[in-house]
């Protein structure tokens, strides 16, 4: 089994890049391959919503996000982890998912409207971390991976989501979180 990890925080071994790692080593504690994305690293610009994917889902801009297709396509489960900005995915992150516009192509030209009611490359889940208790505070998130993992052709199974996390090393003083996100890992990989 395939999984991947999208690290989406701007900030190198933030809280959410922390449980992503608990949660992928989880995954390969259960006999997973993984492999990891750092939006932060890609040299990438945004979707230019140039509509040149729409008849061959291929995207026509050629950078770093030409890697990245293969992964998204290739991967059984898709991690995607996340501070919360101004409650919602961070804009590395959220480029990224624009930029599967070109997958969301592929699944409209290759499937019918009923065939798209089903969802046969696999399953995502979201890891989102937030400073404050706001009771919304994930729901932005949660929308966008919903659709995200829709384009990718998966089904957003949930996550893990932890309020009241701000300091870069805040996550290692809740070592109950770290565990959670690993047996989230090892759980989504289990039969």
């Amino acid at each position: 089994m395939k999984v991947l990890g999208i690290y989406g925080s701007p900030r190198k071994g933030g809280n959410s890049d922390q449980l992503l790692d608990k949660a992928l080593e989880g995954a390969r504690s259960a006999g997973a391959e993984t492999s990891s994305i750092y939006a932060r690293d890609l040299k990438m610009c945004g979707c230019l919503e140039c509509g040149g994917c729409d008849k061959t889902g291929r995207c026509v801009v050629e950078d770093e996000m030409q890697s990245v297709y293969p992964l998204l396509k290739d991967s059984d489960i898709i991690f995607l982890a996340s501070p919360i900005f101004f409650y919602g995915l961070t804009s590395q992150a959220k480029a990224l998912i624009d930029r599967s516009q070109a997958m969301w192509s592929v699944r409209m030209l290759e499937k019918n409207a009923e065939e798209r009611k089903q969802y046969d490359s696999g399953r995502g889940y979201l890891i989102a971390v937030g400073a404050t208790r706001g009771k919304n505070l994930f729901e932005g998130a949660q929308l966008t991976a919903k659709y995200f993992y829709d384009a990718l052709d998966m089904s957003y199974d949930g996550g893990i989501f932890f309020r009241r996390l701000e300091k870069k090393e805040a996550v290692q003083t809740h070592p109950e979180t770290l565990q959670e996100a690993f047996n989230l890992g090892r759980k989504a990989v289990s039969p």
